[in-house]
């Protein structure tokens, strides 16, 4: 059975963190969808198709979907992948409806990824304490509460985190390998053509 995937998107995400992760898993035969989470005074919420997000350094990103609670639950996703950028990370990790799937995921056995500073919502949905890191940056509100490491990934159980553009290449290579096994990881890593002794 084809593998599914949320990513969340918002006004502010990390352009790189999203499109990565979105594209290392098509390429692994996973089914993904892009969600747009608007912010709480966003305007746009009353049409059918959602706008473009306008990434954190200024590219617009079409996400394929508006985020709807109740068509993001984990009976419908393998995984929910929330990606980093900061005003994009505080939109997402904001949302109450977004806190709650992120404790029913985890709850259900079922993953989550959180990438840079969309690590906040371990915090905001209010997670027990475990192994986790992020972007540098909000090192500083999350080490109280949890076991921040500072590797490029980290996997504490069913949650996935990393630590910025940088470490996002390991970062979906993880989440191929927990979803479909090494040999997929294998198989999407070699076309890639990373130099040797890279992380992949």
């Amino acid at each position: 059975m084809t593998k599914k995937a949320l990513i969340l998107i918002a006004d502010g995400t990390e352009e790189m963190e999203f499109t990565i992760t979105y594209d290392t898993l098509v390429r692994a035969g996973v089914s993904v969808t892009s969600a747009y989470v608007p912010a709480e005074n966003d305007t746009n919420t009353g049409y059918t198709s959602p706008p473009f997000a306008k990434g954190s350094r200024g590219i617009n990103i079409l996400p394929d979907t508006y985020f709807s609670p109740q068509d993001a639950t984990p009976d419908k996703f393998d995984l929910l992948v929330i990606p980093g950028g900061a005003k994009g990370a505080e939109t997402i990790s904001s949302s109450s409806p977004v806190q709650h799937l992120v404790r029913r995921y985890l709850e259900e056995g079922k993953f989550v990824g959180m990438v840079c500073a969309g690590s906040l919502a371990a915090l905001t949905a209010g997670l027990a304490r475990r192994p986790l890191t992020s972007h540098p940056s909000v090192k500083g509100k999350l080490e109280k509460d949890f076991e921040y490491s500072e590797e490029p990934v980290v996997v504490s159980g069913t949650l996935v985190t990393s630590r910025g553009p940088g470490t996002t290449f390991p970062f979906a290579f993880t989440l191929v390998e927990l979803l479909l096994g090494k040999e997929k990881r294998a198989e999407v890593v070699g076309p890639m053509v990373f130099p040797a002794n890279t992380f992949a």
